[in-house]
């Protein structure tokens, strides 16, 4: 049997392009990328705290260290400049993987660097 988990996430990045002309697309930096493990033209799930809106398209790479996050093609109409996003990427696991699975979450700060990282979410108190 195999389950559907969260593989990475990158929490809370901005969006530094929406450009509607472009083919389609995230164009995300490279280095966020292999951090995240976060692979180029893998599936991702977009999701706009500013706005609300959630949607699918998949990653290409964005140029190493330059903080690109670019919400490409018919996205472009989901996202603005300086949206706040979360991106994410799932993926199917069997039983076996998962006693060891850990997902990769990548903390960003405003100017979409690094804040830190972790494997797990805190538990959520009542």
């Amino acid at each position: 049997m195999q389950s559907v988990m969260l593989k990475a996430k990158l929490h809370k990045a901005r969006v530094t392009h929406a450009v509607l002309d472009y083919e389609g697309s995230c164009a995300i930096d490279g280095k966020l990328l292999d951090m995240s493990g976060i692979r180029e033209f893998e599936q991702i799930q977009i999701y706009n705290v500013t706005n609300g809106k959630r949607f699918t398209t998949y990653a290409i790479r964005g140029e190493d260290n330059s903080g690109i996050i670019s919400v490409n093609g018919a996205a472009a109409h989901k996202a603005g400049v300086d949206d706040v996003v979360i991106i994410c990427a799932y993926a199917s696991y069997t039983e076996a993987e998962l006693i060891n699975f850990k997902p990769r979450l990548i903390y960003m700060n405003p100017d979409n660097t690094v804040s830190h990282s972790s494997n797990a979410i805190p538990v959520q108190v009542a």
